[in-house]
């Protein structure tokens, strides 16, 4: 196969995915709402209104945010419905850069970064877990196996088909956008019955944080995840209509969500409140449901925890879904990896893919979540003339994860901006059913975000940065072997 070949533009010649088209229009919304709402909009806003100068800054990043995203979205939209095969990202890079590009891609998926994101959730969803059933906090067996538990339920949902893993993303999606109107909702019938003047977002206090570089930082990372719908671009009905609509309509709604959530957190808790709280959403309940006793904000808590774990699976439930869409493309083309590419056609499930990817994801939860994991990971770092404990640092699980991988997630995001280029270049005849407008503009301004996301991402993670990046090194000679293997049943 030659490393610049054009992909076929009907998915039933797809050989990485050998089923029909099932996904709705609101199926890959439900996707993108799935992925990105985790769990960032409840932590990330503390950061963000430390780093801004007042309340309207913060929204203005916000909303910053949301159109660098839909900028992306431009890029991608018209990779995804030119190229609309299964992997997205995967099959853009091996024909921009060649087959060696999309292995890495694909590798690091598999190794690091996407199998550390559903870790990362996993972990999420376990620690409000532990908080709502009211483990002692020392109680790290009963994090472990509930990140490890989410993990498999959702793999085996998925295993089930792709009918019912779509149903369940549906059903997530839903609760918690409800629930996020929820809080909004809670936060304007407190302001409302208190009848709260612009007092609240009066700002006494001087910006705590570094500045606006880093809010955008955790602006972005709330917002990550809306790419992943590429992965399963061929799974989706009507391509060229549906898949920019649902990235358009997917992106919009979490904008909007995101706008209100953050003006319902300074309205309740006024902006200098909403500083020092790091569980704003939480806090929102108790104080607008305070009225009727004490109880009724206990509750108001626990709603808002369960509100998360919700939001956790969600997000654990997407990433397993689209993840395992990259490993069946990578499978077809890479003899080393060709028995991810096995698909049950009945239900529509890369089974192989779906076991491999929670396998790994199960065993990065064991990696950074057990005693033993710290000493070895602190005592590593340590060797390398790293001043410092990481573990102390960045805590371990869900922010340990996170910070590790981003580098190399940065890294391929600019790949694939660059790779529109590429293909203006290289393919400029091939019929584009949706052409990015004010092209170059779109991935210039996309191509920068990653440039310094990249940069931000890797000044925070230092050190810790060794975990995502060795994985990616050791794909390499892999690569070479898979090579090998090609040729060598090519001579036969």
């Amino acid at each position: 196969m030659n490393a610049r070949e054009e992909a076929p533009d009907r998915t039933e010649s797809d050989p990485a995915m050998p089923i029909r088209p099932t996904l709705s229009l609101w199926d890959a919304v439900s996707i993108i709402v799935g992925i990105v709402v985790g769990t960032a909009i409840f932590k990330s806003p503390t950061m963000v209104f430390q780093n801004v100068t007042g309340p309207w800054a913060a929204m203005g990043v916000w909303l910053l945010g949301g159109l660098l995203s839909l900028n992306g979205a431009l890029c991608y939209s018209e990779l995804a419905t030119t190229y609309p095969r299964s992997g997205g990202d995967y099959h853009y890079l091996s024909q921009a850069f060649g087959r060696w590009m999309g292995f890495l891609f694909g590798w690091a998926q598999l190794a690091v970064i996407l199998t550390a994101s559903i870790a990362a959730m996993a972990y999420a969803f376990a620690d409000y877990g532990v908080r709502l059933w009211r483990y002692e906090p020392h109680e790290t067996s009963a994090t472990l196996w509930l990140a490890v538990g989410s993990i498999v339920a959702l793999s085996l949902a998925n295993l089930l088909g792709v009918l019912f893993g779509k149903a369940v993303q549906n059903l997530l999606s839903a609760v918690k956008i409800l629930g996020l109107v929820g809080v909004v909702l809670a936060g304007v019938g407190h302001a409302v019955w208190y009848a709260v003047t612009p007092e609240p977002l009066t700002v006494r206090a001087p910006m705590q944080g570094p500045g606006l570089g880093l809010a955008l930082v955790f602006v972005l990372y709330a917002y990550g995840g809306w790419n992943d719908t590429a992965f399963v671009a061929a799974e989706v009905r009507r391509q060229k209509r549906n898949l920019p609509l649902a990235l358009f309509l997917g992106i919009g709604l979490i904008t909007v969500v995101y706008l209100l959530v953050n003006m319902a957190y300074m309205l309740v808790l006024g902006f200098d409140g909403a500083r020092e709280t790091y569980t704003p959403a939480a806090d929102v309940m108790k104080m607008a449901l305070s009225p009727w006793g004490e109880a009724a904000g206990r509750l108001g808590g626990s709603a808002i925890s369960a509100l998360v774990m919700v939001s956790a699976l969600g997000a654990i439930n997407g990433l397993i879904l689209t993840g395992s869409r990259i490993y069946a493309s990578l499978g077809t083309d890479h003899r080393v990896f060709a028995g991810l590419a096995r698909w049950n056609q009945r239900r529509g499930a890369p089974v192989m893919a779906l076991v491999v990817q929670g396998a790994i994801a199960v065993l990065l939860v064991l990696a950074v979540g057990t005693r033993h994991a710290r000493y070895a990971i602190d005592g590593a770092l340590a060797i390398a003339g790293r001043d410092g404990l990481p573990w102390e640092e960045y805590g371990g699980g869900f922010e340990m994860l996170v910070s590790a991988t981003a580098p190399v997630f940065w890294t391929f995001f600019f790949l694939t901006g660059v790779s529109l280029f590429v293909f203006r270049w290289i393919d400029p005849h091939r019929p584009r059913p949706f052409r990015t407008p004010l092209f170059p503009l779109p991935p210039i301004v996309f191509c920068a975000t990653c440039c310094y996301m990249f940069y931000s991402s890797l000044t925070y993670a230092r050190g810790l940065s060794i975990i995502g990046l060795l994985p990616l090194a050791v794909g390499v000679p892999l690569y070479f072997v898979s090579e090998r293997r090609r040729e060598g049943a090519s001579t036969r």
